[in-house]
């Protein structure tokens, strides 16, 4: 039976870290270890930790060191210490299914895949507002490697812990990186740039809490403008872009495009629905019309056959769905002549 090692960055977690551990506990049918790495609570964390260690020798208690901190760090020392193959990610304030492991680690084999997550279910359900359901509606929509390619550049598309991912793809992508954007979104697009097979179990297997003091909701690395900064900077690095055919430019195309202005990527076209604009120049590209994109990019793939697929920026299901169709009856496929990007 492999083994997989359980991952847990922990920060003033006393509420809620006793809860957690017990449902690692509770796993069956896989031979696993947890490490708890303690990100300098000044609470009780740490003591807890180790009453349950002194019970159960699978769980081990790690301080991070004086001059590392943060979740990153947190998260990076841990991996540092991992020698199995597989490693699970788990957040401090939530719960695992028991069968979470046993059914990622079958998936995992069975489908040759490098990472998989599973469904979520938020918690407690009185807190989780419409964004959040929606969210929770749209990854649990995910249910295969083809949803997940299509979703990688909307958002993050899986639960970042709820991941069951193989260490040596992880140390192959240099684990967490810091930078002024979500770290699971970018470890997640680094690892889609790799080419890593990513999958998914679709069953609820994961209870994610929802706290007001998680990073999500404090930090400014989770802000919309740090999510569209994340967006630009591996669109960037996928195709080494330089130009491109932006679909969409309401507030989340204008964001977007300003982004990758900021790295020096300028749009060659930008392809509108609305007849009134087409004609019109932005940033010193045309205005299209949706019936002239195929011209559009069959030309630019003539003079550079890595020209990137055409960028969909447009929010809201009915107007993606108006443009997918469009994109359809041009006979444009997606992942290979444009991408979801919002």
């Amino acid at each position: 039976m492999v083994e997989v090692s359980i991952l847990i960055a922990a920060r003033n977690a006393a509420d809620t870290i006793h809860a957690t551990l017990r449902s690692v506990q509770r796993s069956r049918d896989v031979d696993w270890r947890c490490i708890v790495v303690d990100d300098h609570s000044t609470d009780c964390t740490a003591a807890m930790v180790r009453d349950l260690q002194a019970a159960d020798s699978r769980i081990s208690l790690l301080a991070l060191p004086k001059n590392r901190t943060g979740v990153v760090a947190a998260r990076n020392f841990g991996l540092e210490q991992i020698t199995s193959p597989l490693v699970a990610i788990l957040d401090a304030d939530d719960l695992m299914h028991r069968d979470r492991l046993r059914l990622q680690v079958e998936q995992l084999n069975a489908e040759r895949l490098d990472i998989v997550g599973c469904h979520v279910r938020y918690f407690p359900r009185a807190q989780v507002g419409q964004g959040r359901l929606r969210y929770e509606s749209w990854l649990n929509g995910m249910r295969s490697t083809s949803d997940l390619n299509e979703a990688a550049f909307v958002e993050m598309p899986l639960c970042h812990p709820s991941l069951l991912m193989r260490t040596s793809t992880m140390n192959q992508v240099g684990g967490y990186q810091d930078h002024p954007w979500p770290e699971d979104w970018d470890l997640y697009l680094r690892l889609h740039r790799a080419n890593a097979r990513i999958g998914v179990v679709p069953r609820v297997l994961h209870a994610w809490r929802l706290s007001h003091d998680s990073l999500s909701q404090s930090s400014s690395n989770y802000s919309l403008d740090a999510f569209t900064q994340c967006r630009a900077h591996h669109l960037a690095q996928s195709w080494n872009l330089n130009e491109y055919i932006l679909w969409g430019y309401g507030s989340t195309g204008r964001a977007l495009c300003r982004a990758l202005s900021a790295l020096h990527c300028r749009p060659k076209a930008i392809v509108e629905l609305h007849p009134g604009r087409v004609g019109q120049t932005i940033q010193g590209a045309p205005v299209i019309a949706p019936t002239q994109l195929a011209g559009h990019l069959r030309q630019a793939r003539e003079i550079n056959p890595q020209f990137p697929p055409v960028l969909f920026s447009v929010a809201g299901k009915k107007a993606r769905k108006q443009m997918t169709e469009s994109a359809q009856k041009l006979g444009l496929k997606v992942n290979q002549d444009f991408i979801y990007c919002a």
